[in-house]
């Protein structure tokens, strides 16, 4: 856990230091196609800095979970491709667990907070106002059912830009 945290505060820390250019959109809204499906909505705060909210909900026989969480994102962009950033941040989950057999434990409902490392690129089309973007969340659970790390997921997210 600690070798996670010093990775993530040393990205933090490069990307803070960095001075990058405006970005082509200032807030945008679509679906975070991973685990589960999530609405997301995307809007900078900043040239550099984007914030990140997504809710979704995902069901399996017996078993379900509803998943808010957000995430500030600093985004620097690749050079010799116009509209195409990479990022790092990291953000807050809560799961709500719901269990209606014994295989995923007893029945009733649980609770889950994780923290969120984010790391990914993202892509604003220039002739049209879509954004795409594809990311990986490492994350350390700390409390509820999957507790520890979880090596996190990843999702591809496409989104309409508002502006």
């Amino acid at each position: 856990m600690k070798k996670i945290c010093l990775v993530l505060t040393v990205f933090f820390g490069i990307c803070c230091a960095n001075q990058v250019q405006a970005q082509d959109y200032q807030s945008a809204i679509g679906l975070r196609l991973g685990y589960p499906i999530s609405a997301s909505y995307k809007f900078f705060i900043t040239e550099p800095g984007a914030i990140e909210v997504y809710a979704g909900f995902r069901g399996y026989s017996g078993y379900g979970y509803f998943n808010v969480g957000g995430m500030y994102q600093h985004h620097m962009p690749i050079s010799g491709v116009d509209g195409l950033n990479w990022y790092v941040g990291g953000g807050l989950s809560a799961l709500f667990f719901n269990y209606k057999n014994s295989f995923f434990g007893p029945e009733g409902d649980s609770f889950g907070l994780g923290i969120n490392g984010a790391v990914g690129l993202d892509y604003k089309f220039a002739d049209i106002p879509l954004n795409l973007s594809v990311d990986w969340l490492p994350t350390v659970y700390v409390t509820g059912y999957l507790s520890g790390f979880g090596g996190g997921l990843g999702a591809l997210s496409a989104r309409y830009t508002l502006n």
